[in-house]
This record gives C-alpha cells, structure tokens and sequence, in this order.
C-alpha cells in the first residue's frame, strides 16, 4: 500500500455508491445513475492506484470513453500541450 489515506478516502467513496436492487446508484448525488455510476468507476480506481498502480496499468472495464460537452473545447492536458 503507497497511499493508506487515499485507499480510505476512495473506499469510503465505494461503499457510498453501491448499487441497489434494481442495478442503479443509491447515492442522491447520483441521481439514480445506472451503476456503476462514474464517481464508483473514479473510486475504484483511486483504491488501485493508492495500492501502486500506475494510471496507464488501470483501466475499469465499466469505463466508458465520454466526449466533452457540446460547445465545450476538449480538455487541454499537458501531454496535449507538450507534443505541439
């Protein structure tokens, strides 16, 4: 374990947006999100990077690749910036 404090934080995180019966997002935040909602897939993914892994080994297989926002630019990363 690299991080004990982020582990905690996203596993408290996990547990507050699990699934109910009928497979969406209990938290109200959620707004009945089908599950796994983005902040579970974010939580989870959080506790694999506090136990070491690095971003490009993770990758949820409920992740599902979003566009940005009609009439939003995309988001300008620095990898982005730097191979311009």
């Amino acid at each position: 374990m690299t991080d004990p404090l982020l582990w905690r934080l996203a596993y408290d995180v996990a547990g507050a947006h699990q699934p109910d019966d009928s497979g969406h997002c209990h938290n109200l935040l959620c707004g009945g999100q089908e599950a796994p909602c983005e902040t579970m897939l974010n939580a989870e993914r959080a506790m694999q990077l506090a136990r070491g892994a690095t971003p490009a080994e993770y990758r949820h297989p409920g992740t599902r690749d979003r566009p940005a926002a009609p009439g939003l630019p995309a988001r300008d990363t620095r990898a982005r910036r730097n191979a311009a």
